[in-house]
């Protein structure tokens, strides 16, 4: 039978984590994410128009998991200060992973693929211009600027396993058929939470570009 003293550690430990996620919920809350203008919404389902956006992306080949790891790490050099003038650039929210039709393709963190080869990405903060953002020091690196777009969104919650993620990208595909909307592209995988969180409280998102009507 534990002790006295291992039963209030073990309700301290407790409230140590939920303290935490607190911290970590409220940190979150203070990431900038991409504008957009909701147009319309059933349950889950929104269908959005983003504006603009600037972002840095690479192309790594591998698996899903290792690759959105392997691409997070050398975009997140980046804006920790692997740059021309070795500035910090605020992290936003979310990440994203999609597969492209050419390794050549861009798409928040985002992953996209063409066979083995995804793309990931990390939006820039609005504050900055293509010409304003430091150069990368690392060249598989690329800037580049994502004209506006109409999105459809499904959100949901759970592992990033590739039974969730699936699941979740068939049901958008029949929503969209349902709705008479054609998709334009690839889906792009969008992860707003560290691995760390809960499974059943992180916020993931599958988005794709549609064709505008």
């Amino acid at each position: 039978m534990p002790s006295k003293l291992t039963r209030i550690q073990v309700v301290f430990a407790g409230f140590a984590v939920i303290f935490g996620l607190v911290l970590s919920e409220v940190a979150l809350a203070q990431i900038e994410e991409p504008s957009f203008k909701l147009v319309a919404k059933d349950g889950a389902f929104e269908l959005r128009d983003y504006a603009p956006i600037i972002v840095a992306e690479v192309v790594v080949e591998g698996e899903r998991d290792s690759a959105v790891n392997n691409g997070f790490r050398i975009l997140a050099g980046y804006i920790f200060g692997a740059n021309t003038s070795r500035s910090k650039i605020a992290m936003t929210a979310p990440v994203t992973q999609s597969k492209g039709e050419t390794i050549a393709m861009t798409a928040p963190v985002t992953q996209t693929s063409a066979g083995n080869t995804w793309i990931i990405r990390f939006a820039m903060p609005a504050s900055y211009k293509l010409e304003t953002l430091p150069t990368p020091d690392d060249e598989r690196i690329s800037l580049k600027s994502i004209p506006g777009r109409t999105v459809a969104v499904l959100g949901f919650s759970g592992l990033w396993t590739e039974g969730n993620l699936a699941e979740h990208r068939e049901e958008l595909a029949a929503i969209l058929k349902k709705k008479g909307l054609k998709p334009k592209g690839s889906a792009t995988f969008a992860f707003y939470d560290p691995p760390w969180k809960p499974f059943f409280w992180r916020r993931n998102e599958i988005l794709q570009d549609i064709e505008k009507r």
